[in-house]
This record gives structure tokens, sequence and C-alpha cells, in this order.
């Protein structure tokens, strides 16, 4: 999730998700915890408990999301858009490949990313290729397995 230098690209949007869940985590997900692993110490001898195995292993993994999502947080970079013409971390761009097909994409940082929701991806092979383009450029896009270009119809 960490980006270059350690920078994680964020929207006001996407901070806010990982505060949300960071309170979550330190509140109800460690209450949650603690009372596994206290119905799990009711068993009786822990040396040979699985479920008491399972509490601890889902605290240990609690812990490292709450390191992790405060890490983030310490190093995000709030996505703010300073030029509209050209394409950065928050634009929205709409692009036409080689067959005339058009899709718009919105570049985020990777933690936000979802190509399901085209919500790609700063350091993805599309994202980075558009980074710093406006429109009527057109790119090329290398990925492991193609090459193609695409044309920026629009930037917002």
């Amino acid at each position: 999730m960490l980006e270059n230098n350690n920078v994680v690209y964020l929207t006001k949007e996407g901070y806010a998700e990982l505060e949300s869940r960071l309170k979550y985590l330190k509140s109800e997900g460690i209450m949650d915890v603690a009372h596994k692993l206290d119905v799990a110490r009711s068993y009786g001898d822990i040396s040979e408990n699985s479920e008491y195995d399972a509490a601890r292993e889902e605290e240990a993994q609690l812990h490292m999301e709450i390191m992790k999502i405060e890490n983030q947080l310490r190093n995000a970079k709030i996505i703010s858009k300073t030029r509209s013409d050209v394409v950065n971390v928050g634009s929205t761009v709409v692009v036409e490949d080689e067959y005339g097909e058009q899709d718009t994409y919105k570049i985020t940082g990777s933690f936000e990313a979802d190509p399901t929701k085209n919500l790609i991806s700063n350091e993805s092979p599309i994202g980075k290729a558009l980074i710093g383009a406006s429109k009527g450029d057109t790119v090329g896009v290398k990925t492991a397995t193609s090459s193609f270009e695409l044309k920026v119809i629009s930037v917002k």
C-alpha cells in the first residue's frame, strides 16, 4: 500500500474511511477479540485449545491492521487538484482506445484503487501512462502482456 517515499495518496473520503476503520478496530475490534480470548480461556487448558489459538491469531492480525492503518494515516497525502487540464492523482479521465471505445477512469492512490469501479492506481500501467497527460494527448501503455495506446478525450 505504501507508495513513493512512503507517501499514501488518499482522497478526503479515503482518509475519513481509514480513520473510521481505525476507530472501529481500536474500540469494537479490540473488545470483540478480548471477549473471544476470555471465552477460550474459560474452556480450561490453553495448550491444546484451538479456540484460544484462533483468538490469539485474530488478535495479532487486528494489531497488525491497526499499525498498518496508523502508518498509512501518518504518511497520507490528501489529493487536491491543482490543474484541471493535466492528469494527476484525483483526476477523472475519459480515454479512447484504438478501436474507438471510451472508458472513464479516476486516478487514485493504491489504497483506494478498485479496477472494477474504474478507480485505478497512479502506480498501475494505465495510471502511470496517464499522469501528466492533457486532453488530446495519446499515451502508450505497456503491461506485462501487451502494449496499447489511449487518447485522452477529457480531464476533470
